[in-house]
C-alpha cells in the first residue's frame, strides 16, 4: 500500500473543548497518520453532540455528502460522538458512494431507547467500526448484537521519569465531572488525616461548573483546603510540574471505556489506583507482561483496581496501605517503570487504523446479528492485552 495515495478526512465534534481522551486520541490519529504519508484533513463539526439538532445532523450530512478536496481516494472516518446519533446521514452518504467509517471511542452514554435505535442503525450504515478499547468493542456488541469491529488501542507519549514528593503527592487528571467521582476521591482521603501526603484534581472546571463548585465547597468543607489543590485544567510546564511531582495517579471514573491519563501515568513511572470492572483496568495491563490476571498488590502491576460503589471505604483502605507502606510504594513504582518501556506509540495506533482502512471489505458492515444468527466475536486489529 502506498499511504500517499489514501486522503483521510476525520470528522470531530466541535463542542468538546477541554482536554477530553477522545480529542487526545483523534490528534494524535491525524499527527501519526500524516508520518505515514497519510494526507489528513480534520474537520470539526459543532453542535449538541452526541445525537445534536437537526441544523447539527444537517451540516454533519453536507460534510459527509462532500467529496473533500483534491483527487485521489478519500476516506471519511466520523467520531462516534457524532456517527452514532446520526444514521440517516450515514445511509445518505453511502447512498451516494461516499461511506463513512465510525471512530468509536465509548458507547452512548445510557442510551434510552431511541439513542440505542440512533446508535444501532448508525452501526448498520458505516462502512466500519473501529473502536478504540477493547472495552468500547464489548459494550458495542452487548447492547447490540454487533460483529465485525475493529480494535485499534490509544498509544502512549513518552515522557520524562517522574520524580515525586514527600510527602506524597497524589494527582487525579481527569475534567471535573460528577462520572469521574472525585467527590467519593476528596471523602476517601478526608479519612485520612493521620497520614502525610497531599493531592490535586486537575481537570477542566467549565465541562460541569456547577459540580467543580461542588468539589471546591467539599474541600473546605472537610478541612483539606492545606493539602488539597483544584487549579481546573492545566496544560504545558504546569501540568508538567504535577506529574513530576506524583507518586500516584488515580483515576476511579464511575464508567471509562479506556482512560488516556492511566497509561500516561505509567509512562512517568507514576502508579495507578483504578475502579474495577471498568476500562481503565486494560489500560493498568498496557506494558505489562502478562496482562492476564487481575491487578492486585503482589501481581507486578503497577498500581490496583478496586471495587467500589458510593462507600469510600474500599478507596481509603487502599490509599491507607500504600501511604503506610513503603514496600508497596517501591514495589508498585517498580512495575510503573519497568512496563513505561513497553508501552506502544501513537505510530502503532495510526499504523492499525491505516491497515484496517485499506483492509478489502464489503462496503458496508453488517453490524446486527438477526435472530437466526449469533453474533460472532469482534475481529481486533491489534491485541487486546495492551495499547
Amino acid at each position: 500500500m502506498q499511504p500517499g495515495a489514501l486522503r483521510l478526512r476525520l470528522v470531530v465534534p466541535g463542542n468538546v473543548r477541554h482536554n477530553s481522551g477522545g480529542n487526545v486520541y483523534n490528534a494524535a490519529l491525524a499527527r501519526e497518520l500524516a508520518v505515514l504519508g497519510v494526507d489528513v484533513e480534520t474537520c470539526p463539526v459543532d453542535g449538541d453532540w452526541p445525537v445534536g439538532s437537526a441544523a447539527d445532523r444537517q451540516r454533519l450530512g453536507a460534510l459527509l455528502g462532500d467529496d473533500g478536496r483534491g483527487a485521489g481516494r478519500t476516506v471519511t472516518l466520523v467520531d462516534g460522538l457524532l456517527a452514532c446519533g446520526a444514521p440517516e446521514e450515514l445511509a445518505a452518504a453511502a447512498a451516494a458512494g461516499r461511506p463513512a467509517w465510525i471512530l468509536l471511542h465509548m458507547p452512548l452514554d445510557d442510551a434510552g431507547h431511541d439513542e440505542a435505535c440512533l446508535e444501532r442503525r448508525a452501526l448498520r450504515e458505516a462502512a466500519g467500526v473501529i473502536c478504540t478499547s477493547t472495552s468500547a468493542a464489548a459494550g458495542i456488541r452487548a447492547r447490540h448484537g454487533t460483529y465485525g469491529l475493529r480494535v485499534a488501542l490509544p498509544g502512549t507519549d513518552t515522557a520524562a521519569l517522574a520524580s515525586g514528593s514527600e510527602p506524597p503527592h497524589l494527582i487525579a487528571v481527569a475534567a471535573l465531572l460528577p462520572n469521574k467521582d472525585q467527590s467519593l476521591l476528596l471523602a476517601a482521603l478526608s479519612a485520612l488525616p493521620d497520614l502525610p501526603w497531599t493531592a490535586s484534581l486537575i481537570g477542566s472546571d467549565t465541562a460541569d461548573p456547577a459540580y467543580a463548585a461542588l468539589l471546591r465547597d467539599t474541600v473546605q468543607r472537610l478541612g483539606l483546603q492545606d493539602r488539597v489543590r483544584i487549579p481546573g485544567e492545566l496544560r504545558g510546564p504546569g501540568l508538567e510540574a504535577e506529574w513530576a511531582a506524583a507518586n500516584l495517579s488515580l483515576l476511579i471514573s464511575q464508567a471509562e471505556t479506556y482512560g488516556l491519563v492511566v497509561t500516561e501515568s505509567i509512562a512517568r513511572g507514576v502508579p495507578v489506583v483504578v475502579r474495577s470492572g471498568t476500562g481503565a483496568v486494560e489500560a493498568l495491563a498496557a506494558g505489562t507482561p502478562d496482562p492476564a490476571p487481575a491487578p492486585d498488590h503482589a501481581a507486578g502491576w503497577p498500581g490496583t483496581a478496586v471495587a467500589l460503589g458510593a462507600d469510600p471505604a474500599p478507596l481509603t483502605d487502599v490509599l491507607r496501605q500504600w501511604l503506610s507502606g513503603p514496600s508497596l510504594r517501591a514495589r508498585w513504582r517498580a512495575a510503573a517503570v519497568d512496563a513505561r518501556d513497553r508501552l506502544p506509540g501513537w505510530d502503532a495506533t495510526a499504523r492499525t487504523v491505516l491497515e484496517t482502512l485499506d483492509a478489502e471489505r464489503p462496503a458496508g458492515l453488517p453490524p446486527v446479528a438477526g435472530p437466526e444468527k449469533a453474533a460472532t466475536e469482534d475481529s481486533p486489529a491489534a491485541p487486546a492485552g495492551g495499547q
